[in-house]
């Protein structure tokens, strides 16, 4: 009986050190994770080894994890490629075997004794070395009794891994703005660390040529630079900083960088844009134009008319170009742009047009579809493969393109259904130069909103495919346009956290996914990212997302942070809070006079980190009147007028004269038949069910506008992507005049409209509240 209680308090104690899956915050989300019971204890005898002293590269992936490692750890750890087969006790040992079913995939199997990371290929283990890295734990965070004396251990347990997608992106661009080959590779560093595999390096652009091109040396010598670069946003009327601007890199920094990002398992996709976004290489040889120049390099982001002529001396100078990036990029892909290429100077242009008679094209997208053909006919000749911008298919895609997908998802389908490989990268969830929060509390940036959750929760894979279809459906990349980073320090706070959260999208399994466990994990990335000085938003401080009203003299405020282990200081005289503001520990409830009260929050790290400031007023109103109208004056749905027009603000739609109008049963009108240049205006009535205060939160991509009664609820107005910005107002139970505006410029549409009733938590669809007022 004594055998079989200490048997059975044993096995009692081993389970209760079992840790359970949750307690792995490892990022990306391995496949499979078997936790067991032990530990292996990590101290400075702890050996990383492997057996096959012949292989150079086995030996420097064990170098590369004793630097992981040390880093992590503080403890430096021997790498040997002696005869000390992996598996001897206290080693971590790195086997290349053939039982791996993906190029990508690894196991881990860590017990008391050893540990050992297997693989297929050398590119299997450091993604297995990236998810080693995140094992180890601290005695210090175990309750008292577990330690044998060792400071560091990794939970027993046995992991089998391998990625979702094929292609798992990260995008730079350095056109706008130039940055070292130091920091290339540092970004290069920190994408590989969450298994990522493809570098696109954006190197050409309107406002710079950042490649050396040893046939046409003005490129560098004229199209590398610009006079000046325009201040912030001042384009109407035009300011600029006056300093002079430009850099590039020559041939044997491109090798450098190709060089570690191949030790990193990363290939590069160099980026070289056609037949638009070309004044850099104009500017230096204005006679690849329509007209005769002269150009300069730009000054201003945006769209410029001035693009390549379809003629041959474009085609050979181009075919030039190519041949020699190829010379410095080995990767398969080589990415030509595709995008944003006016037509209006091939639709005046004598040459422009007699190419298209003697090719029999229909119109000038048709020839921008021919121009892409022939660049993909020279690349497939020499063994390598096009991508583009989804507006590649414009005019009929060329045969074996890989299409990515930036305006939405709808090129990706159709590019799919076409049979053509896809990468996904959609403004709506993967554009980096996007907001992360309030853009009042955040350095200048593009426009757009894209929060962290959003990236997290972007299924690359549309529904509307077939399984056959999905299969082309390569995977997906995070883009980071650099209009408004000017530092590296901007770039990384843009990127990070963003990019690990898009890093679980590509290589996790989709049931993996789960944003709560998600966010449980993120603290100790950030930890992470420490070490190497990275300069990461640090997530702000949630409930605080846009100022509120309230009937009352009193408000409750109750603050949230995603991180645990982050302290939250907040102030009510409109100030940013120090690290000597009061400390939130629970919901506070603040007096409200006739001024308002204003809440600001921050998140402070141990690290010295802090979140940038979430800020709100709360202020008293009182219910706007309901109208005096009855239940049977009224029918279900909105008046609409629609619009096919180029404006540039939803009050451009005053005055103008509909093609269309109607009734429409909601904001999502099936007569809105473009994707571009139109606008739309809903008239009718709110029917609110219940006296109190209502969030509206209107999502539009470009402007729009909420408006009930005289009163402006929402403003959503300008030129951007698909962004969400919310509102409140105090109604009577009964019937609200109601406006929505809305017009879409260009690079994708969206409209939505939802409400948050009092008490309730979530935001719904008001359909059935919408009516209007027959004949009036």
């Amino acid at each position: 009986m004594l055998r079989r209680l200490i048997y059975l308090a044993i096995i009692t104690a081993l389970t209760a050190c079992s840790p359970d899956i949750s307690d792995f915050n490892v990022v990306p989300f391995p496949t499979h994770i078997s936790p067991k019971a032990g530990a292996f204890d990590l101290n400075e005898s702890t050996a990383i080894v492997v057996a096959d002293q012949s292989d150079q590269e086995l030996a420097q992936l064990a170098a590369y994890a004793a630097e992981l490692l040390e880093l992590e750890l503080g403890l430096p750890l021997p790498a040997q490629t002696t005869t000390t087969h992996p598996g001897t006790p206290n080693t971590i040992g790195l086997v290349l075997s053939e039982d791996a079913t993906d190029n990508e995939s690894y196991t881990i199997e860590a017990t008391a004794e050893a540990v050992l990371v297997r693989a297929a290929t050398h590119a299997g283990l450091f993604y297995g070395l990236q998810t080693l890295r995140q094992l180890p734990r601290s005695r210090a965070d175990q309750p008292p009794g577990n330690s044998n004396g060792s400071d560091w251990y990794i939970p027993a347990v046995v992991i089998e891994d391998a990625p979702r997608f094929s292609y798992r992106g990260m995008h730079l661009d350095v056109g706008r703005h130039f940055f070292p080959v130091e920091f290339v590779k540092r970004y290069i560093d920190l994408i590989a660390m969450y298994k990522m595999n493809r570098f696109h390096w954006h190197l050409t652009e309107d406002q710079g040529w950042r490649i050396e091109i040893e046939k046409y040396p003005r490129l560098t010598e004229v199209g590398a630079y610009r006079k000046e670069t325009i201040l912030e946003q001042n384009f109407d009327p035009y300011v600029g900083d006056g300093i002079p601007y430009g850099g590039f890199y020559n041939k044997d920094e491109i090798r450098e960088v190709v060089a570690h990002a191949k030790s990193r398992y990363v290939t590069v996709v160099p980026e070289i844009e056609m037949p638009g976004h070309s004044l850099g290489a104009l500017a230096a040889y204005p006679e690849l134009a329509c007209t005769n120049g002269p150009f300069e390099v730009a000054t201003v982001w945006g769209i410029h008319e001035d693009i390549y002529c379809p003629k041959e001396e474009t085609f050979a100078f181009l075919e030039d170009v190519l041949t020699e990036v190829m010379e410095v990029f080995p990767g398969t892909y080589i990415h030509v742009g595709g995008d944003e290429a006016p037509k209006v100077r091939w639709e005046e242009s004598t040459l422009a047009q007699e190419v298209m008679e003697r090719e029999g094209l229909e119109d000038e997208h048709a020839l921008q579809s021919y121009f892409i053909r022939r660049i993909e006919s020279f690349l497939r000749a020499r063994g390598r493969q096009l991508i583009g911008w989804d507006e590649i298919l414009e005019g009929g895609l060329a045969p074996e393109a890989t299409v990515m997908s930036w305006r939405g998802t709808a090129g990706g389908i159709e590019a799919a259904k076409q049979g053509h490989d896809v990468i996904m990268t959609p403004t709506s969830h993967v554009y980096f130069d996007y907001y992360q929060g309030n853009p009042d509390n955040e350095p200048l940036a593009i426009g757009g909103y894209t929060p962290l959750q959003e990236v997290y929760e972007f299924e690359p894979v549309p529904s509307e495919l077939s399984p056959d279809e999905a299969q082309h459906i390569l995977g997906a990349q995070g883009n980071v346009w650099t209009e408004y980073m000017k530092t590296t320090d901007y770039v990384e706070y843009m990127v990070f956290p963003r990019a690990i959260a898009l890093s679980e999208v590509v290589w996790s399994p989709k049931e993996a996914r789960d944003w709560d466990a998600f966010a449980r994990r993120l603290q100790p990335q950030l930890e992470w990212l420490d070490h190497f000085a990275v300069n990461y938003r640090v997530p702000q401080v949630d409930g605080l997302e846009s100022d509120r009203l309230t009937l009352d003299d009193r408000a409750t405020i109750a603050l949230t942070t995603l991180l645990p282990n982050a302290t939250i200081r907040y102030t009510t005289d409109g100030s940013d809070p120090t690290v000597e503001s009061t400390s939130y520990s629970q919901p506070q409830v603040l007096p409200v006079d006739e001024n308002g009260v204003t809440i600001t929050a921050r998140a402070f790290l141990a690290s010295g980190m802090s979140s940038p400031p979430s800020r709100a007023r709360i202020r008293r109103t009182s219910l706007r009147v309901a109208e005096g109208i009855g239940d049977g004056q009224l029918e279900s749905g909105l008046e609409y007028a629609y619009y096919e027009t180029q404006v540039e603000s939803i009050h451009d739609l005053s005055g103008l004269t509909p093609i269309r109008t109607g009734v429409t049963s909601d904001v999502q009108s099936e007569e809105v038949v473009r994707d571009e240049q139109f606008g739309t205006r809903f008239e009718g009535f709110l029917k609110v069910p219940e006296s109190g205060v209502y969030s509206f939160y209107l999502t539009s991509d470009d402007g729009s506008s909420l408006i009930i009664g005289d009163e402006t609820v929402v403003d959503n107005d300008g030129f951007h992507g698909l962004t969400e910005v919310s509102g409140q107002i105090a109604l009577e139970a009964g019937y609200h005049p109601l406006t929505l505006l809305y017009f879409q410029a260009g690079g994708g549409k969206g409209l939505q409209l939802t409400v948050q009733a009092p008490g309730q938590e979530q935001q719904f669809d008001p359909q059935s509240w919408l009516y209007h007022m027959p004949g009036r």
